[in-house]
C-alpha cells in the first residue's frame, strides 16, 4: 500500500487548531512544521466530507484516514516487489537499493498493460516500504553482512554425554550473509579443538572468508580488550595460514555475533534435541549422527525469505569466498630458543641444526606433530622432521661452517681413496697414519695436512716426498712437509753426483770402511 501522505496525529492537530482554535493556515503550518498548502488541502477535505471538530475528535486514526484520504483508483495501483528476494540481493557485494529499484521499475514496465495498469513506486517510497519489511523480520539488532565477509564461530552450551562418562562439546559456525550452518562434536574446548574445528568448517564451506569472528575464549585470546584484543600465537598462525583475519567479538555483547547465536539455537533445537535419547560411545559417532541432521537444517526452507540456507550460501557466500590453501592447517606450538655455538637448537632433548650465521640469535620454533620449523624475524630459516631421540642430532651439512663441513665429510675410506688417486706412496703414508692412531679420527688432521700440501706444492711433488719418506722409514706429516720445503724431493738419488773428491794421500776412500 502507498505510504501515508501525512501523519494522522499531526493531521488531527491541524484540524483541531483550525476548527477549534480558529487559527490561520499560516499559523498552523508554522506551529506543526508543515507547509501551508498541506493545511489547506486537508482542511478542504474535512469540509468537503461535512465533518466538524466534534466528529473528528471522536474518530481514531484509522477511521480518520479512511474518511479523508481517498482510496487509490484502479488505474493508480502500485506494483508490490518481492521484498524477500530484494532483502537477499542486498547482501551481495556492491548491491544497492538504487540498483534494485531500477530493476523493479523495469519489471513493472514490462508487466504494464491496458488490462492491468500498474505503476512502480518512486525511489523514496520504495526505500520506505523496504525498511518496513526489514523491521518485520523481528531482529534485535540490524546487521548487514557482505557475502563471503564473516564467519562466526562458537560452542553450544549443551553437550552430548558419552557412554564412558565423557562429554562431547558441539562447535557451531555460521556464514554472515547466508547463515549456512556447520556443526561438529569435539572432545573439549581447548585451543587445538577451537582451531581444528574451524579448519574443518572452512573445508566444509570450500573457501575462506575475510574475517573469522569468535567469542573471547581464553584458548584463543591472550588478552581480551574492547579495542585491541590480542590473539594467541596459535590463533595468529592459523589466520596467517589461511590468509584471513580473526577478530574476537566484544565481551558481553552477544549481538556482535547474533548470527552464530541464532545458529546455536537452531542446532540445539533441530540436532541436539533429536539426539537426546541416543547413546554414543565416541565423538566420532556423534559426528556421524550430526551429519544428516545438519544437511536437513541447511536445506530447511526459510519462513519469510525465499529459498533455504544451502541455496542462499550457493548464491551469496560461495562465489565470494577465497580459495583454500593447498595444505590444511596443522596444530602447532611456539617456543623461543637461542642458537648454540655448534649451530644447533634444542627442543625436547634433541638438537636441530640452523645456519651458522645465526649463532647466538633468538629464534622462534613452530612445532607440529611431525615438523619443526625455525623462524627468524618471521622468515623460515630451517625445517626438520621432528625426532623424539633425546641426545641425538639432526644436522644439515649446509648449515655448518665450511671448515666444519669439510671435516665432517671425511672418513677413513675417503682418505684412502684420495691417497690412491695421488699415488701408491701417498696411499701408503695415509694408511700408516690411520693405523698408527688408536682411533682413525685422530689421524684426520694429519691426512688433511697432506691434502693442503698437495694444493701448495702439487700432487706430483707430494708423491715424490712420500716416496722419499717411505725410504727413510717415516710417515709423519712434519717430515714430509720438511722434504717439500727443503726441495729434497727434487734431487734424483739415482743420478751420479757431478762432484768427486780429489785424490790426496790423506783421503781414505770408500775401501777403507769395508
Amino acid at each position: 500500500m502507498p505510504a501515508a501522505r501525512i501523519n494522522m496525529r499531526k493531521l488531527k492537530d491541524a484540524l483541531r487548531l483550525k476548527f477549534e482554535g480558529r487559527h490561520s493556515h499560516q499559523y498552523i503550518a508554522a506551529a506543526l512544521g508543515i507547509s501551508k498548502g498541506v493545511v489547506t488541502k486537508y482542511v478542504g477535505l474535512a469540509v468537503a466530507a461535512g465533518l466538524d471538530w466534534a466528529q473528528l475528535a471522536a474518530m481514531d486514526e484509522a477511521t480518520l484516514e479512511r474518511r479523508l484520504l481517498p482510496a487509490p483508483r484502479p488505474g493508480d495501483m502500485y506494483a508490490v516487489p518481492d521484498w524477500g528476494r530484494i532483502h537477499q540481493e542486498l547482501r551481495r557485494k556492491g548491491m544497492t537499493l538504487s540498483l534494485l529499484w531500477e530493476e523493479y521499475c523495469a519489471e513493472v514496465g514490462e508487466r504494464h498493460c491496458a488490462e492491468h495498469p500498474v505503476k512502480p513506486w518512486r525511489y523514496s517510497q520504495f526505500c520506505e516500504n523496504y525498511r518496513r519489511f526489514a523491521k518485520s523480520l523481528k531482529r534485535s539488532m540490524r546487521q548487514s553482512h557482505r557475502a563471503g565477509e564473516k564467519l562466526f564461530i562458537d560452542f553450544a552450551g549443551p553437550t552430548v554425554t558419552l557412554t564412558d562418562g565423557g562429554q562431547a562439546n558441539i562447535f557451531v559456525a555460521a556464514m554472515g550473509a547466508s547463515g549456512y550452518c556447520f556443526a561438529l562434536a569435539t572432545k573439549g574446548q581447548t585451543a587445538a579443538d577451537w582451531l581444528d574445528a574451524t579448519a574443518q568448517a572452512l573445508s566444509f564451506y570450500g573457501g575462506v572468508p575475510e574475517l573469522i569472528v569468535p567469542d573471547n575464549p581464553r584458548a584463543l585470546v591472550r588478552q581480551a580488550n574492547r579495542y585491541e584484543p590480542q590473539l594467541s600465537e596459535s590463533a595468529l598462525d592459523f589466520a596467517r595460514h589461511y590468509g584471513c583475519s580473526m577478530l574476537p567479538a566484544r565481551a558481553y555483547h552477544p549481538q556482535d555475533k547474533a548470527k552464530v547465536e541464532m545458529s546455536v539455537q537452531l542446532v540445539e533445537r533441530w540436532i541436539l534435541a533429536r539426539l537426546r535419547k541416543q547413546r554414543f560411545a565416541s565423538v566420532q559417532q556423534v559426528n556421524e549422527a550430526i551429519a544428516p541432521l545438519l544437511t536437513y537444517l541447511n536445506e530447511r526452507a526459510f519462513q519469510k525469505l525465499p529459498g533455504c540456507r544451502a541455496s542462499a550460501f550457493a548464491q551469496l557466500d560461495a562465489p565470494a569466498l577465497k580459495a583454500l590453501p593447498a595444505q590444511r592447517w596443522e596444530w602447532a606450538i611456539f617456543k623461543t630458543v637461542r642458537v648454540h655455538v655448534d649451530s644447533h637448537v634444542q627442543f625436547e632433548g634433541h638438537f636441530y641444526s640452523v645456519p651458522n650465521a645465526l649463532v647466538g640469535q633468538m629464534l622462534e620454533l613452530r612445532v607440529t606433530a611431525n615438523v619443526l620449523e625455525m623462524l627468524h624475524r618471521g622468515h623460515r630459516v630451517a625445517s626438520h622432521a621432528r625426532c623424539a631421540h633425546k641426545g641425538g642430532y639432526t644436522t644439515v651439512a649446509e648449515h655448518l661452517p665450511e671448515r666444519h663441513r669439510q671435516h665432517a665429510q671425511w672418513s677413513p675410506e675417503r682418505l684412502l681413496l684420495w691417497g690412491q688417486r695421488i699415488g701408491q706412496h701417498c696411499a701408503h703414508v695415509v694408511q700408516r697414519m690411520l693405523e698408527r692412531q688408536r682411533h682413525p679420527e685422530h689421524a684426520y688432521r694429519a691426512c688433511l695436512g697432506l691434502l693442503n700440501l698437495s694444493r701448495r706444492f702439487g700432487e706430483q711433488r707430494l708423491e715424490a716426498a712420500c716416496a722419499m719418506a717411505c725410504e727413510l722409514g717415516t710417515t709423519r706429516f712434519t717430515h714430509i712437509r720438511d722434504i717439500l720445503v727443503n726441495r729434497r724431493d727434487l734431487i734424483d738419488a739415482r743420478a751420479p753426483s757431478a762432484w768427486s773428491a780429489p785424490l790426496h794421500a790423506h783421503v781414505r776412500g770408500p775401501g777403507y770402511y769395508q
